[in-house]
């Protein structure tokens, strides 16, 4: 495994890959923040699957965050980040500096309409500006034919799909699986914020999903407001748990449904997306159900 913090090298090595490579070597790039679990390494696996070649960035990206967010406090650990990236047989882990990244204030940002309006959207402004753009640029650093990113950050996903879409990018966005610890919470750097209660009740989070899930299998007929009032209940029992958003969209079109409208019988996926303080920790969630009665969580 190459660790490789210039752009103009790690051009000059993908290259060798292309060149040495009787069929044009695949390649796969996982853009991550660093500090990497488990859920990073499935992305890691599953780029191998459709790869020859993984990339993966470790970059905390400064204009995603906004003013009086974490970004001078997140979670950063080269050492254990490059070993759990040798673990899963990465070729090239990608560590740019922000001057590297970033050597003039940038004046030119990628912005997705209408898709960026809700969700984390509507709480951050500019958030995903900074996202579209470090991934456009990191995209065309690699070229890579793959990208991969997890479903938890649904609406990261919906709005790269977007992106990719609508600038003819070519590369496919291919999301990933939520990974969740054994109780249910969906894996996230930043739950090592948590403290002992607020990781405790951060579960109600995974419980709601399952709990409207329950209600789904009971009642066809069930609305998309009586799922969000399931949901909203079932956190409100947590004392220290502040809710940011719960949002019944389509996906990936982020459109939302119908206050009355009855859940199994709109024409394309939906997704049910959450977002929750607990203490200082803002955690989101997700879950994705098909058409006509294909329920999945994620």
């Amino acid at each position: 495994m190459k660790v490789i913090r210039s752009i103009s090298e790690l051009k000059h090595e993908l290259q060798q890959y292309r060149v040495s490579s009787q069929h044009n070597a695949k390649i796969g790039l996982v853009p991550t923040m660093g500090f990497l679990h488990n859920g990073h390494a499935s992305l890691m696996t599953r780029a191998r699957e459709f790869a020859d070649v993984v990339v993966v960035s470790i970059f905390v990206n400064p204009i995603q965050f906004g003013p009086g967010e974490d970004y001078e406090t997140y979670p950063r650990n080269e050492e254990r980040d490059l070993a759990l990236a040798e673990k899963q047989g990465v070729d090239i882990v990608f560590i740019p500096t922000v001057a590297e990244m970033y050597p003039q204030p940038t004046k030119t940002k990628i912005r997705v309409s209408e898709r960026t309006d809700r969700l984390c959207g509507a709480s951050r402004p500019g958030h995903f500006d900074g996202v579209t753009t470090v991934v456009s640029k990191l995209i065309n650093i690699v070229q890579p034919q793959f990208a991969f990113f997890g479903q938890k950050d649904a609406q990261q996903v919906a709005v790269l799909q977007q992106m990719v879409m609508d600038l003819n990018i070519n590369v496919e966005i291919v999301p990933c699986p939520i990974v969740r610890e054994e109780d249910g919470l969906a894996l996230s750097s930043r739950n090592v914020y948590l403290n002992t209660e607020e990781r405790k009740q951060a579960l109600v989070l995974s419980r709601s999903l399952r709990d409207a899930e329950v209600a789904f299998n009971d009642s066809k007929s069930v609305t998309a407001s009586e799922l969000r009032e399931k949901i909203l209940s079932m956190i409100q029992s947590s004392p220290l748990a502040k809710i940011d958003y719960i949002e019944v969209l389509t996906f990936p079109e982020l459109i939302p449904v119908a206050d009355n409208a009855i859940v199994t019988e709109v024409e394309s996926q939906i997704i049910i997306a959450l977002a929750v303080k607990f203490g200082t920790t803002r955690l989101i969630d997700n879950m994705l159900f098909m058409p006509k009665g294909a329920f999945s969580i994620v």
